[in-house]
């Protein structure tokens, strides 16, 4: 379905879970786009009670569900990395432009202003993303005081102190132990949520790398890391919306 007005609008797939959803949730995908696996876990999501959208912030800047599941696959293949840069390259170019930033932060506003204006849902709206989704969730969570909870996997969080002061909910981060540039990362981003205030949980899985999430990713899927992550995520989403 079609969300926004005609400053922003934003096309984004909406599972409705059976009875009056317990909260609204933000899902975003990862770097390949609004695959079937994003509504997948769009739909995991519903059928545990909460009204999910998923927004498709990627055909914009011109990807498409059928060239990114070939390009995944290329990427992680170690048989087929190398000859696979080049498109990656060129796939990832558009979305490193601090234009296309601005769309995705506006978009995500649009999904979340949807949501709030549920009846029964205001006040109980949270996001989720992975990979560049979940980059995306901080960035969220740092423009909207509103949003009741931030769930982002494997994301980078390149933000200036002052601007981590603006998050204004729970932050439950996940990440792969193996996952070496976010790894570095780490240290200083919970020092920086401290000095801060948020409240900030990282979560790091022994053995397991980028993208663990993805059920359909050979590669990377790591079923212990997914399955944790998914039951406290559950759990969190639980306690930060309660009513």
């Amino acid at each position: 379905m079609t969300l926004g007005n005609a400053k922003t609008s934003v096309q984004a797939y909406v599972s409705e879970p059976a009875g009056t959803p317990k909260g609204g949730l933000v899902v975003v995908h990862e770097v390949w786009g609004l695959v079937g696996h994003t509504r997948d876990v769009a739909d995991r999501f519903a059928a545990e009670g909460y009204l999910a959208v998923a927004p498709d912030l990627l055909s914009g800047a011109g990807g498409t569900a059928d060239l990114t599941g070939e390009l995944q696959e290329a990427a992680f293949d170690p048989e087929q990395r190398s000859n696979a840069q080049p498109r990656l390259r060129k796939h990832m170019a558009p979305i490193r432009s601090p234009e296309y930033g601005k769309h995705a932060v506006a978009a995500l506003h649009v999904c979340f202003d949807h949501l709030e204006g549920v009846p029964g849902l205001a006040g109980r709206v949270a996001a989720t993303g992975f990979c560049l989704g979940g980059t995306y969730t901080f960035s969220l969570a740092v423009a909207e005081p509103r949003l009741r909870a931030a769930v982002p996997f494997y994301g980078h969080a390149e933000f200036k102190d002052a601007e981590l002061r603006a998050i204004n909910c729970p932050v439950l981060a996940f990440y792969g132990e193996q996952d070496t540039a976010l790894m570095e990362e780490l240290p200083g981003l919970k020092t920086q949520m401290r000095k801060a205030g948020v409240d900030f949980e990282a979560v790091v899985y022994p053995g397991a790398g980028h993208a663990f999430f993805n059920n359909t990713n050979k590669y990377t899927y790591n079923a212990d890391a997914a399955a944790d992550s998914w039951t406290r995520t559950l759990a969190f989403l639980e306690r930060s919306l309660e009513a």
